[in-house]
């Protein structure tokens, strides 16, 4: 793309702006691993079946404040025996990995707190997150071309001018969703086991804020100074 040069008649000025907020979150995350252990395979699986059952119907018990649910993985496995020649198996693993997002952080905390209660499941999270099409990327973006106007017209009112025209607006860094944070108390703390939770009251959970940010750079003519 071929842009006009700057010329004594046709002063230009470039500028860079930037738009920044803290918004609250839109969406929890917390990542469920079921497991079983047993002698027997056929018992280790039915035993992890009835205890991935059970995690699925507490998540799903919210309604609509589950935004999303979702299986990321299986396994089943043999354990061989550390002594003794051949492949003697020992005991079998099993394991289920499972995502849910939450948008009610009321519930998250109650959910959380029974999911740790129940046999051979740890919870890891919460993960707060906005969501792709929040408008707090809008708002950004307009803060930052908001801004980029406000620095133009303070360099060419410096020069005792104003701004004639927009030759070019674009992104200089676009707004991205920032990183997942998981929720803000020690690490010992973020994964729940059935030994630990006992029977525990409903977590308190503070939701961590979380920063957007845009930034565009811009071109502008301006009208001649008279220096």
């Amino acid at each position: 793309m071929t842009h006009p040069h700057p010329t004594p008649d046709a002063p230009q000025v470039t500028v860079r702006g930037e738009g920044r907020l803290e918004v609250e979150p839109e969406l929890a995350r917390i990542w469920l691993t079921v497991s079983a252990r047993g002698t027997d395979r056929a018992e280790t699986l039915a035993d992890l079946t009835r205890r991935n059952a059970r995690v699925l119907d507490l998540v799903k018990a919210l309604g609509d404040a589950v935004e999303k649910l979702e299986t990321g993985g299986f396994s089943i496995s043999p354990e061989l025996a550390r002594k003794g020649r051949g492949e003697r198996v020992h005991a079998y693993t099993g394991r289920v990995r499972v995502t849910a997002e939450l948008t009610d952080f009321t519930a998250l905390g109650e959910l959380v707190t029974r999911l740790a209660d129940l046999e051979m499941t740890s919870v890891d999270g919460p993960w707060w997150e906005l969501r792709p099409a929040s408008p707090a990327y809008a708002e950004a973006r307009r803060l930052a071309v908001e801004e980029a106007v406000q620095r133009a017209r303070a360099y060419a009112e410096a020069l005792g001018t104003s701004l004639s025209s927009l030759l070019e607006l674009s992104d200089a860094g676009l707004a991205q969703p920032p990183m997942p944070r998981r929720a803000g108390f020690g690490a010992a703390a973020v994964a729940y086991s059935a030994e630990a939770a006992g029977e525990a009251p409903p977590l308190d959970l503070e939701p961590q804020r979380q920063t957007v940010t845009a930034e565009v750079v811009a071109r502008f003519t301006m009208r001649p100074p008279a220096l």
